[in-house]
Order: C-alpha cells, then sequence, then structure tokens
C-alpha cells in the first residue's frame, strides 16, 4: 500500500549539492502528463539546445535570444560575443571598486554614496529586488528607483535623496534610448541637478545599446561611462547583463557568485531527462495546474523578507513571457499564467483566506529557504526560534491548502547568498522557456506591450491637437464639439479624459455643466 510517505518521497526532487529541492507531492500526478506530452517535452528539450547555441528565436524582430550566454559565455556561438560578455563583467567589476574606493568620484564630493537608477520594467524590477534581498549594514552605496513617469514620484524620490544629489550618480537604463518613461526620468533629474548648479553628464552613466539615442546623448554631454545593452537580451531577462550587474556590484553584491549560482541552476535544467529537471517538472507541473490554458494563477508565497520583491520580478517574467494572443501558429490560443503574491507569513493574514476557502482558480508556489539568519541562532521563550514559527506557519498553511484541495508545491533554496538568487531567478527563467515551448507559443517577444507604447504616443499627439485647436478658437467647446472637429469621434472619451486632466493640472478651465454638455476652454 501507498503510503503518504512514499508519495512525498516519489514526488520529491533534489540536488544536494546544490541544496535545492522541489515538492510536488501536493500536485496532481504529473505521470499521465509525461507520458502524454512525451514528444513536446522532447522537442522542448531540442527547442531550447537550439536557443542556446544561437538560433533565431524572436522572429518578429530576427534576434537571437542569449540570456544564457551572460553566465555561461563559453556557449555563445560566437567569439566577438563571447569575448564581449567577459570584457564587459570586468569593466562592471572594476567600475564598481573604483566607484567604491573614490577614484571614479563627483565634482563636488568625495565619493558616490548612492546611486539613482532611472528605469522601467525589466530594467528596474530586478535591480530593485536585488537591493531589497541583499542590503545590509555594510551595502556600499544606498539605492535609489524611478521606475514611472509619474510627476509626483520623481519629487518623492528626488527629496529622499535631498542634499546628497552631488553624491548621486545616475544609471540611466535604456536598451533603445527611446523608452518614454526612461526619457522623462533622465528631463526631469537633469533638470533637479541644473537647478543644483551641478553637471548632470559628470554624474552620470549610461546602460544602452551601442549607437543609441541614449547613446549619442552619453558621449554628447561627458557621462561617466556606458556599459551595453545587447539586443539578443530581452528585459525580463536581463538581470545578469549590464542592466542588472551594474547596480548590484555597485551593491557590494559577489557579481561572479551571483552568475555562477545562475551557471550552475542552467547545468542542472540542460539535462535532457524530465525526472531529473527541476525546471522540466516545474513547467509540467503549472500545466497540470491551469490544464495548459491559464485556468489558474500562480500564487508565490516566499517566506522570506528578502524575496518581499520578487513575486513582482517573476510576474513580468512570466506574464510578458507567456501571455500571448497567438501561438507559433498563429493561432488565436490566449495564453498565459496571472502571477501575484507577497511573501509569508504576511500573506497569511491577507490572501490565504480566500486562498483556503474561496474559488478553487490559483495554485500557490510556496518559497522556502532553510538558512534563518545569517548570524547566530537567537531562541524564544519556547525553546524555539522566530524561524521554526516561520516554518510552521509554511507548513501550516501549506496543509490548511492542501486540506481543502488547492493544489500547492514547495521550493527549497539553502540561503539568500548571491548564489542562491542566480540559481532561483535561473530555475524560473527555463521554466518559462520550457512551457512556451510546451504550449507552442513564442516567450520571446511582447506584441501587446508594444501595442500600448503606440497607443501611448497616439494619444499624446491627440492631446497636442486638441491644444492647438482650442487655442484658434475664440470660444469654449464641448468634448463632442472637439472630437468632431478632430475628426476623433472613436475617441470622444478620450478627449474627456485628457481634457479633465488638462482641468486638474490648470491647463484648462471647464465650466459646472454635466459631462455632455461641459465646455472647456484656455485659461
Amino acid at each position: 500500500m501507498t503510503t503518504r510517505w512514499n508519495q512525498f518521497c516519489a514526488n520529491l526532487w533534489t540536488h544536494d549539492s546544490l541544496g535545492i529541492r522541489l515538492d510536488l507531492s501536493q500536485m496532481p500526478d504529473l505521470s499521465p502528463l509525461k507520458s502524454r506530452m512525451k514528444p513536446l517535452i522532447e522537442k522542448a528539450f531540442v527547442e531550447m539546445k537550439a536557443l542556446e547555441e544561437g538560433a533565431i528565436a524572436n522572429p518578429d524582430e530576427n534576434r537571437k535570444v542569449g540570456h544564457y550566454w551572460l553566465r555561461a559565455p563559453q556557449l555563445a556561438p560566437e567569439v566577438e560575443l563571447q569575448q564581449a560578455i567577459t570584457s564587459t563583467l570586468e569593466k562592471v567589476k572594476d567600475f564598481a571598486a573604483d566607484v567604491h574606493a573614490g577614484t571614479i568620484k563627483p565634482p563636488t564630493a568625495e565619493k558616490f554614496t548612492r546611486f539613482l537608477l532611472l528605469g522601467i520594467g525589466g530594467s528596474a524590477l530586478g535591480p530593485q529586488w536585488l537591493y531589497d534581498a541583499t542590503r545590509n549594514a555594510s551595502t556600499p552605496m544606498q539605492a535609489h528607483f524611478i521606475d514611472n513617469t509619474d510627476p509626483e514620484g520623481f519629487e518623492r524620490t528626488l527629496d529622499e535623496i535631498g542634499d546628497e544629489l552631488n553624491q548621486t550618480l545616475v544609471l540611466v537604463t535604456s536598451k533603445s534610448g527611446g523608452t518614454q518613461e526612461t526619457r522623462n526620468a533622465m528631463d526631469e533629474v537633469t533638470a533637479a541637478y541644473e537647478a543644483q548648479n551641478l553637471s548632470f553628464g559628470a554624474h552620470a552613466v549610461a546602460i544602452t545599446g551601442d549607437g543609441s539615442r541614449l547613446f549619442k546623448h552619453a558621449q554628447s554631454i561627458g557621462m561617466v561611462g556606458t556599459f551595453p545593452i545587447w539586443d539578443w537580451v530581452g528585459g525580463r531577462t536581463s538581470l545578469f547583463s549590464s542592466v542588472g550587474l551594474v547596480p548590484a556590484a555597485l551593491l557590494g553584491v559577489d557579481v561572479d557568485k551571483l552568475l555562477q549560482g545562475a551557471a550552475d541552476m542552467d547545468e542542472a535544467t540542460r539535462v535532457a531527462d524530465v525526472e531529473n529537471n527541476p525546471a522540466m517538472l516545474l513547467a509540467l507541473s503549472w500545466f497540470a495546474a491551469t490544464n495548459g490554458r491559464g485556468e489558474r494563477a500562480m500564487a508565490l508565497l516566499p517566506y522570506k523578507d528578502r524575496l518581499g520583491l520578487y513575486s513582482r520580478y517573476i510576474q513580468q517574467l512570466v506574464m510578458e513571457s507567456l501571455g500571448k494572443e497567438l501561438d507559433l501558429e498563429s493561432r488565436v490560443v490566449n495564453q498565459g499564467i496571472a502571477v501575484y503574491g507577497n511573501k509569508g507569513s504576511t500573506d497569511q493574514h491577507a490572501l490565504v483566506q480566500q486562498l483556503r476557502e474561496g474559488p478553487d482558480d490559483f495554485f500557490v508556489t510556496f518559497i522556502e529557504v532553510l538558512e534563518e539568519r545569517t548570524g547566530p541562532l537567537r531562541f524564544l521563550d519556547d525553546g524555539v526560534t522566530s524561524g521554526d514559527h516561520l516554518l510552521g506557519f509554511l507548513l501550516g498553511t501549506r496543509l490548511a491548502l492542501s486540506e481543502n484541495n488547492h493544489i500547492n508545491l514547495t521550493m527549497t533554496l539553502p540561503d539568500v547568498s548571491a548564489h542562491s538568487l542566480g540559481m532561483l531567478v535561473a530555475w524560473f527563467e527555463r521554466s518559462v522557456g520550457f512551457y512556451a515551448s510546451l504550449l507552442g507559443i513564442n516567450a520571446y517577444h511582447q506584441p501587446g506591450v508594444e501595442a500600448g507604447k503606440v497607443a501611448a504616443k497616439g494619444y499624446i499627439q491627440l492631446q497636442q491637437e486638441m491644444m492647438k485647436w482650442l487655442s484658434d478658437q475664440a470660444q469654449a467647446a464641448t468634448v463632442d464639439e472637439i472630437a468632431s472637429a478632430l475628426d476623433a469621434q472613436d475617441k470622444a472619451d478620450a478627449v474627456f479624459y485628457i481634457a479633465e486632466h488638462l482641468v486638474g493640472n490648470g491647463r484648462l478651465s471647464h465650466n459646472s455643466a454635466p459631462v455632455e454638455s461641459r465646455t472647456y476652454h484656455l485659461k
């Protein structure tokens, strides 16, 4: 007779030398899926190998996808790429050492004591998470982030820096150099430096594509330096490129160990054997949990404060990679897995009530960290540690879900060292790649994001046309009149939102009539 313990052991994958585990004992039995999908699994292994060897993986942009080369340069298909990766890593480490030593310094201070990163999406989420995961009393620099185009957000961050702006190194991150949010942030921050009679260029570094608009701007204003973002590195997989390594090195993170952790996980997930490949097992568990159709969301609950921002980071990786309308055969499939979560045991007092007793529209991914603290253990009055209680809450939540037939899985890391953080990122990256192969979708493009950017530019143009038209008028006009005059009747709701935004910021005035007859005019 199969006992609970036997079932647990049969569904527990371990890698003793890396100190990691994957517990699928609370998930649906994967055996039928492995058998039924064997051809697709074998195809996914072949496709991953081809990806690492330099196959064109993003036909939309006719480019390779080489984030795996970043932690194993010898895999890059061309010697020039291998050398570029290696030399950039050395440049990053030398730059950080010079900043810490004060060899690279601001004009009016002894050292850079802070950095301010301007970026959005993958250009900011990874560095933000790494900062939160690794910061401690000995972190050599404080970090600040602007990852939006919210004017009040600019002010709040600059207020936090205060009179230490002259000691702040700005990292401007944009592959194309034309990312609107980052351009806006750079303009705002440049103005802040100029208001204090400081040279922005002498306090800034560009992380961008070679020859991009930002690259040329960096040269024209004499920025402290530039670091490359290669076209074969996507934003959501850019953590191990200059995008993540420059801020990581400035934070004192051992970037060699970070990269080694990712490389070690890549090696473990390169095995073309489903039973011994933790990334394929994880991808199959996602397939089983969602019926291969995104029918359940992933609630990601790491039981460690240092991983509190990890859910946001993985949210982008999973949802931008897997959220696709069309498959590779151009068939409408509307794929994706929604991701949400915060951390345990905080979420035990927030999400778990619904997770246990609400609709069966999710599966939980627990992340356990074995090492509870880097200092000596401290025992409470009951003879156990706070970490013992944290594990108890994880196990209790896991049991409470299982008792109500809510599926869940548990990933275990030995600690939150740079090596382990590298492993964790690589584990999810490879799983996303395998899952996309099983579904027959392209994980490496993002047409929906691009569509939103194009639409946003259209609305800015509409606003400019509205303001010009109103400036030419001798009288106020309704939304309907403005939209008709601009041949934008199908965008009348947008005209309303734009007009009200301009009123709210003192750039237009309106009367107090109902919305349908309200009139607007220049102040």
